[in-house]
């Protein structure tokens, strides 16, 4: 069958974003992943790029999710997943891991959201008529990091997350350096949302419908 918009099934849309991500990562950047779906993209670098992942609750080194049926409980990542160590992997207590966020060291951090608008606000904790445990370290990691990239769908049952102004509690206030969805990437800048790259299986058009907030086409557009 051949591959189409219209037939994406939710693990190709995962795949599709979580590939294009890991394509920003630079040889022996340190890399903090959100909880979700931008630990995919750990599955799509090349080891030989040396990039050390961080986690927010004490690991420098992260691995990948364990696979072996005899794994070990007590490795797990900021999102309760069991997951492996890379040789040289140091563990450390939250006092130390918000140092290293708060402190500039990140290189990038890759994290969900449910909007982010075109100034490069984000809102990505508090879920109208559900209970949220609180904001986690997301703060911390975004106006730490050197660059911020939001990996999410393009839209949610429908409603752009990507608008002109948030409307839910903000994250963080102007700090959103790249969006990647399954349909585009876009860059933002003080001239707001600047369209770089597109997904050959969705047009400007549908881009623009599913989109809330107006954006710039960039005259080098490329395909994802």
């Amino acid at each position: 069958m051949t591959l189409t918009a219209e037939n994406l099934t939710k693990e190709q849309i995962k795949e599709i974003i979580a590939k294009r991500i890991a394509k920003e990562f630079h040889p022996n950047d340190i890399v903090t992943l959100g909880i979700g779906l931008p630990t995919e993209a750990a599955n799509y670098v090349d080891e030989s790029m040396n990039i050390i992942f961080q986690s927010e609750n004490g690991i420098l080194g992260l691995g990948k999710n364990q696979k072996s049926p005899d794994f070990d409980t007590k490795i797990v990542n900021a999102g309760g997943a069991y997951v492996e160590v890379n040789k040289g992997a140091s563990f450390y207590d939250s006092q130390m891991a918000f140092t290293i966020m708060r402190g500039g060291h990140i290189d990038a951090t890759v994290l969900g959201a449910l909007q982010v608008d075109s100034e490069g606000s984000i809102a990505s904790w508090q879920i109208p008529g559900k209970f949220v445990p609180g904001i986690g370290g997301s703060m911390d990691l975004i106006v730490g990091s050197k660059k911020v990239i939001v990996a999410m769908t393009h839209t949610s049952n429908g409603e752009p997350k990507i608008v002109k102004k948030c409307t839910l509690p903000l994250t963080a206030y102007r700090q959103v350096d790249m969006i990647v969805t399954e349909k585009c990437v876009f860059q933002i800048s003080k001239e707001g949302l600047i369209l770089t790259e597109i997904n050959p299986m969705f047009s400007i058009d549908d881009i623009k419908l599913t989109t809330g907030s107006p954006f710039i086409i960039s005259r080098n557009i490329k395909e994802m």
